[in-house]
């Protein structure tokens, strides 16, 4: 039988409080020298890192991302070392370079659009059975705080983005005004309660595959509709708000198109299922309204050259093809909401191979 004094309990707190000191140093530490994201970060020792690394056999001097134009790169050591800041545990961090995988495979990461004005953010999809085995967060409150997976790995990115390409707000970050999921946006598919085939299995994946599927989008915007069973009345708002005027960027030459990764909540999605139809079916609707009408656009002064000899009211596309929208189930089966990510890197040649498997290890 153990007995606890009195003094070993006091010795105990004393190593306690110690230690919580030396943390908050080291905390500081990383303040000063520029590492963080505005918050706390996990202070990246040797011994911490090397835990990352021995997770993966790939080499740690291996090039993940490349920002030619800022003379920066990301290669596996760099990654390990923001993803032990970002707060992640030592499992996460497959994940983690299968994301960098997806951006360099997407050519994403050889754009300057993480420097853009407009703010992107980087949304990362996981689907498959690592969803459940790292307790990825797929139901209530995905787009919010709570879950370790989703928040850490998401910030993981971002911590990258920031450290190792050296994309810091007030430096090359050229964001007007952002949003708060550059912090961390990182979801799973509710594969459980959707009634249609998940994103990577749509996108030429086994179901029994785990991947992660990555797009940069510039905010997130909720949909509520709980008072109609018709398929029509839902899809219809949502397109309303994927169309909405703000996200219309006619600030070049050349004719903008845009995408959209809709996250649809259970509710609407088996509502919809339950009346026949398919995802690609929603895919379609939402394709042929996703637009404005010619006036509408004049009225805003975001009329393009090209639309000069349409009609007043000539239904005006913003986009180029149902591929140019992910439709992903996600949320929790408790309500009648959807949310509308705006994207400007889906369906377009950067953007296509944002899928990456994440691999198993033996």
């Amino acid at each position: 039988m153990v007995t606890t004094t009195a003094s070993s309990i006091g010795s105990r707190e004393f190593l306690a409080e110690t230690a919580a000191l030396g943390a908050r140093e080291l905390v500081e530490y990383c303040y000063a020298r520029g590492w963080t994201d505005g918050l706390p970060v996990v202070p990246p020792i040797q011994e911490f890192v090397d835990e990352f690394l021995a997770q993966t056999s790939r080499d740690p001097d291996e090039v993940l991302m490349v920002q030619d134009h800022l003379d920066r790169s990301c290669n596996v050591r760099h990654a390990a070392i923001n993803a032990v800041m970002a707060g992640c545990k030592p499992e996460y961090f497959p994940i983690v370079l299968a994301v960098m995988d997806a951006f360099e495979a997407s050519g994403i990461a050889r754009t300057n659009l993480m420097q853009s004005t407009t703010g992107q953010a980087e949304i990362i999809v996981v689907n498959g059975l690592i969803r459940n085995q790292l307790e990825f967060n797929s139901t209530g409150n995905i787009f919010g705080p709570g879950d370790r997976a989703n928040a850490t790995i998401g910030r993981a990115l971002r911590l990258i983005v920031m450290n190792a390409l050296g994309i810091r707000p007030h430096e090359f970050d050229q964001s007007t005004q952002g949003t708060c999921a550059k912090y961390a946006c990182c979801i799973a598919e509710n594969e459980e309660d959707s009634p249609w085939e998940p994103l990577h299995v749509e996108r030429g994946f086994a179901p029994t595959d785990s991947t992660v599927s990555v797009q940069m989008i510039r905010s997130d915007i909720y949909v509520e509709h709980r008072s109609t069973q018709v398929p029509e009345e839902i899809l219809e708002t949502i397109a309303d708000t994927m169309s909405y005027g703000g996200i219309i960027t006619q600030v070049t030459d050349a004719r903008m198109l845009h995408g959209a990764v809709v996250v649809m909540g259970p509710e609407h999605a088996q509502l919809i299922a339950a009346k026949g139809w398919s995802k690609q079916d929603c895919k379609q609707f939402l394709f042929e309204r996703f637009g404005k009408r010619k006036f509408e656009l004049r009225r805003m002064g975001k009329l393009h050259a090209d639309l000069a000899a349409e009609a007043e009211d000539a239904f005006v596309r913003i986009t180029s093809s149902p591929d140019w929208i992910w439709l992903v189930v996600a949320g929790a089966n408790n309500g009648g909401v959807s949310t509308v990510c705006p994207s400007v890197t889906i369906g377009r040649e950067i953007g296509k191979n944002a899928t990456q498997v994440i691999p198993v290890r033996s």
